[in-house]
């Protein structure tokens, strides 16, 4: 891109809609999709900051749907107290009940737009178990077209898109319900106010939260274009945030920005194994506990971990190869192969990824209820970034889909809100406050000082101590970049608007992880100086919110759950080593 093409343009413009999507991934298209559907003569408009055709953490398509509930393999119940035990408990069920009810639906439909599920002799779909009870895992054959089918059906919808603007902030109404947002093209910078009765948030997960241990900006677990801003966007509009000390870590391959999937070759025979190649958990489907045992295996005298494949027959493994290398991360093939890596004579070894925030391995996110409802009258989320726990692709897809029909219902019993001129005022003058710098420092040192001190004092275990002194220095990390952080150009505008969302994150988990004095979903939440669970104080949500520019964290009780689960059933998943054989 040129200079001229890239220059920073003094515009404004303003429109209105019914429902404001924000974010073309997984959820916001399928958000949109359902909203304009339930009602074609809405407006409805989805708004993304690169291109809805390739974006999102989809971009490339996916390898399989990891928690589909289909009848005759699962049913609703099963699934609602399979989560709520992998996630130790802190789960509002309502909204997994809804999905799991829900979400089969969702796979037909999908079916129907041609997106290929794998099938086995008679027809049927051919699911694999991976999780410690049930059985979801359902490959997709075709799933590089993932993206491709869902923009052929908001085209024909005649969905509004917006692509190549990033939103900033949500305005709010006076009373407090949400009244539109204010958006800046990533091009040219120039500035978008929408006005509308319902948002639905879905920019994904919080990935460039941590740093990777390859020390590259980009090469994250996570789509590397998630960098909290939904996280952001809810905390300065007041909305709560649930449980954001319940951090995203997965175990990946080595130096590559991505899993190494014993979830999926799981199914074919491969596992986790130590250094002298022997199993040590019972499953590898992700949880905090998986993860603390894989932690502990990887710091023991066993270290490191690894993805064992070479004791299974090499048809298997070209099977294996063919949904591995193809789709969701072609370059996988690549990497393997310079770093003369075969599945068929070398195991894979492992790592842990960085910290982030996602609600689709974890749970930290937008607290919502079962129709998607954040805590701000107006204000939708669901994705990655919503609450739900262990919610992926099809989680996104199937709340999207509820936040839709939901908001839409919502914008038309209500006129459209005013907004408060003084407010897109003072955005205006936040965002470009960079851009009228001669110099100073620029947004990627930013950006990497914040990510690194996320590392140094935030990465569990947690200690009290690192994460106090981690306050100190993204509070100097604040003032440096509210006074002296530089963007030349539009597109360097769009990475200090990034670095300020990831900064919002850092403190956010910093205040999070200090306010739940306890350890709890092994390694996610786990605290040196308190390290036992502590169910008498702490079985309950923590939400995190802005009151009078001030972030404050709160205790809120579970909802009673609608699928009891048992005493002997709690802590399924805190049995994760495999026991020594007599």
């Amino acid at each position: 891109m040129s200079a001229a093409q890239d220059a920073i343009q003094d515009a404004t413009s303003e429109v209105a809609c019914d429902v404001l999507v924000i974010g073309g991934g997984t959820a916001g298209p399928m958000a949109a999709l359902k909203a304009k559907l339930r009602n074609p003569a809405a407006r409805v408009i989805l708004l993304e900051k690169a291109n809805v055709k390739r974006s999102g953490a989809i971009s490339m398509g996916m390898d399989g749907l990891n928690n589909a509930v289909i009848p005759g393999y699962a049913t609703p119940e099963q699934y609602t107290k399979e989560i709520t035990i992998a996630n130790d408990g802190i789960c509002d069920q309502a909204p997994v009940y809804k999905y799991a009810e829900n979400c089969f639906e969702i796979i037909q439909e999908l079916d129907r737009f041609g997106i290929r599920f794998q099938r086995d002799g008679n027809g049927d779909y051919d699911v694999k178990k991976v999780h410690h009870l049930g059985t979801y895992v359902l490959p997709m054959p075709n799933g590089d077209t993932v993206k491709k089918a869902l923009y052929r059906q908001l085209r024909k919808a005649q969905v509004l898109i917006s692509n190549r603007f990033m939103a900033t902030r949500l305005l709010n109404a006076p009373d407090g319900a949400v009244a539109g947002a204010v958006a800046v093209n990533t091009r040219t910078a120039e500035f978008l106010v929408i006005r509308a009765k319902a948002v639905i948030l879905c920019l994904g997960a919080a990935g460039r939260l941590g740093l990777p241990h390859s020390g590259y900006l980009w090469g994250t677990y996570e789509n590397a274009a998630n960098s909290g801003d939904g996280y952001s966007m809810a905390y300065h509009a007041g909305a709560g945030l649930a449980n954001l000390e319940c951090f995203q870590i997965n175990p990946l391959i080595k130096d590559y920005n991505g899993p190494a999937c014993a979830y999926v070759a799981g199914p074919f025979g491969a596992y986790t194994a130590n250094s002298e190649g022997n199993r040590f958990i019972e499953c590898d489907y992700w949880s905090g506990q998986m993860m603390q045992e894989f932690y502990n295996e990887l710091s023991s005298g066993k270290g490191p971990v690894f993805l064992k494949l070479d004791h299974l027959h090499a048809d298997t493994v070209s099977e294996i190869e063919t949904i591995l290398h193809k789709v969701e991360r072609p370059s996988r093939g690549r990497f393997h192969e310079n770093r003369g890596t075969d599945y068929r004579s070398r195991m894979v070894e492992m790592h842990i990824s960085e910290v982030g925030f996602c609600s689709g391995h974890s749970a930290s996110g937008v607290f919502v209820d079962e129709f998607a409802r954040t805590t701000v009258p107006g204000l939708y989320s669901a994705g990655d970034m919503a609450n739900v726990p262990h919610n992926y692709m099809l989680g996104a897809f199937t709340n999207g889909a509820v936040a839709g029909e939901h908001a839409i219902d919502h914008a038309g019993a209500i006129d459209l809100p005013e907004i408060d001129a003084e407010a897109v005022a003072r955005e205006r003058e936040r965002v470009l406050a960079p851009t009228r710098r001669a110099d100073g420092i620029p947004p990627n040192q930013i950006e990497y000082k914040t990510r690194r001190f996320v590392n140094d004092y935030l990465q569990p275990p947690k200690v009290t101590a690192k994460m106090e002194i981690g306050q100190w220095r993204f509070a100097e990390i604040r003032e440096d970049l509210e006074t002296r952080m530089v963007a030349r150009d539009s597109h360097e505008l769009m990475r200090a608007l990034e670095a300020s969302s990831i900064l919002d994150c850092a403190e956010m988990a910093a205040h999070a992880s200090l306010y739940r004095t306890e350890s709890r979903w092994g390694l996610y939440h786990n605290r040196t100086d308190f390290p036992e669970k502590n169910d008498a104080e702490w079985f309950c949500h923590t939400i995190l919110r802005k009151v009078e520019g001030r972030m404050v964290s709160e205790k809120r009780p579970i909802t009673p759950y609608i699928v009891p689960i048992e005493a002997d059933e709690r802590g399924a998943y805190d049995r994760q080593r495999v026991r020594k054989q007599a």
